[in-house]
């Protein structure tokens, strides 16, 4: 794991398909002020990751920000029976199988709220998101709402004519916008606009997302830009 700033770290994990495009995976570990863990999107779940993490905490709350990024979910809970699981009801519909806290909108739990803030993304009928702001770090956290793949990773694994793709869809480095699939489906941009407000009042200074390069400074501005086909 690579520390990004004190007590929160990022975790990066396999390159799995999606829908025949490559994509990394990628975790973020907060500990909390009472020492516990807060985990964001697990990733596969090594040895060699479980044993980073045991060593900084204990895992309590393990987060999927929006129905995709769910797949290990069950992984980690085996390991860390007492974690409670926190997602938006797209999620807890999708994963039945597992028993979830109440659905995550924009009031975040009493667990963590005085640490993390949370904006709920929801002007997309087929996929809402719920943003995290971690206070202390001053960093916002994404999953799909932005992706900034860079340039070097396209030409590694995207092949064929999906390495031409990418820049113009705008999910690459310059850009970071949302998938284009994504950004058309927003049909209540008035809501939208209005979650993106809230995040950019907030000021972050670092910017992780799910998928592509982070950003560790000027954080603000690369929002800025990634939303910018919102306007």
């Amino acid at each position: 794991m690579e520390q990004l700033a004190k007590d929160i770290w990022i975790a990066e994990g396999e390159i799995v398909d999606f829908h025949g495009f490559p994509y990394p995976t990628r975790a973020v570990i907060v500990r909390l002020s009472d020492g516990n863990l807060w985990c964001w999107s697990p990733i596969a779940l090594t040895s060699e990751l479980k044993a980073e993490i045991t060593n900084i905490g204990q895992p309590q709350h393990l987060i999927s920000p929006n129905k995709i990024h769910h797949l290990y979910l069950q992984d980690w809970k085996a390991e860390w029976s007492d974690a409670q699981l926190w997602g938006p009801a797209s999620t807890i519909k999708k994963r039945s199988d597992l028993e979830f806290e109440a659905a995550l909108e924009n009031q975040p739990p009493s667990d963590w709220g005085n640490e993390i803030d949370m904006i709920w993304f929801n002007g997309s009928p087929v996929l809402d998101e719920i943003v995290f702001f971690h206070r202390s770090s001053k960093t916002a956290i994404l999953c799909d709402l932005s992706e900034n793949f860079s340039e070097s990773f396209i030409a590694q694994h995207w092949k064929g004519w999906k390495r031409w793709v990418a820049k113009p869809w705008g999910i690459t480095e310059g850009k970071g916008y949302a998938p284009l699939e994504w950004r058309l489906s927003f049909f209540n941009r008035k809501a939208t606009r209005h979650a993106r407000d809230r995040l950019l009042a907030l000021e972050p200074e670092k910017v992780v997302m799910a998928h592509g390069e982070i950003q560790h400074k000027n954080g603000l501005d690369y929002l800025k830009q990634s939303f910018g086909w919102l306007s």
